[in-house]
């Protein structure tokens, strides 16, 4: 499987409870395109979002989202990390 950065914008004064919400939201659908989310974080500041995954494919995250009610604007692909 192969790692994904996707990242949200115009989601200004995002709180944790939300952020909480959209991640489980994630969760809930995740398993039907094969994904797994690891991870979410936020700054409500500048209204970005970013979450980290495991998936086979950038379209599988992008349906997932999709389906959860939040689509992303950019999706990474992350090839290595340290």
């Amino acid at each position: 499987m192969a790692t994904f950065m996707d990242v949200h914008h115009g989601m200004s004064g995002i709180t944790a409870e939300q952020l909480e919400a959209a991640h489980r939201a994630d969760l809930a659908v995740q398993q039907s395109e094969g994904v797994h989310f690891k991870q979410a974080w936020a700054d409500p500041a500048s209204g970005t979002v970013w979450c980290l995954s495991e998936a086979p494919s950038a379209e599988a995250v992008q349906r997932v989202h999709e389906r959860a009610g939040h689509k992303p604007d950019e999706i990474h692909s992350v090839p290595f990390s340290v």
